[in-house]
């Protein structure tokens, strides 16, 4: 391995930066340090909930379903992942949670990765 890449494990990696596998809070030397996105590897256990709500979001998402069934709720609806590859797409400003309906997994894209934005304990794609 040289300085440009990394090899890992997903589930592995995870629990060391609460799901975190790229973005901006990588070390700058580090392959997976990223200002332009974030990648997550969530695991939820059934009844897993978003601490609170994300308001004001200013990123793009892309959460995909691993396993399980996932449900993201956006104002005004929710959207249900229920077979492996489903996914959901939302935009800056679009306020969202979500909720594990069984044990699940699920891979989260987001850009720009912004310094400073978490939620307190609990951070959650």
């Amino acid at each position: 391995m040289n300085d440009s890449v990394y090899v890992g494990n997903a589930g592995k990696d995870a629990a060391l930066d609460r799901g975190w596998l790229l973005g901006h809070f990588k070390d700058v030397g580090d392959p997976r340090h990223s200002e332009a996105v974030e990648i997550k590897w969530g695991v939820h256990p059934r009844a897993d909930r978003r601490a609170q709500w994300v308001r004001g979001e200013e990123r793009t998402a892309l959460l995909v379903l691993i396993s399980g069934r996932f449900r993201v709720e956006l104002p005004g609806r929710d959207v249900l992942l229920e077979e492996q590859g489903d996914y959901v797409v939302w935009g800056r400003g679009v306020d969202h949670s979500w909720f594990a309906e069984e044990e699940s997994v699920v891979l989260t894209v987001r850009w720009p990765s912004v310094p400073g934005y978490a939620v307190p304990e609990k951070d959650q794609a």
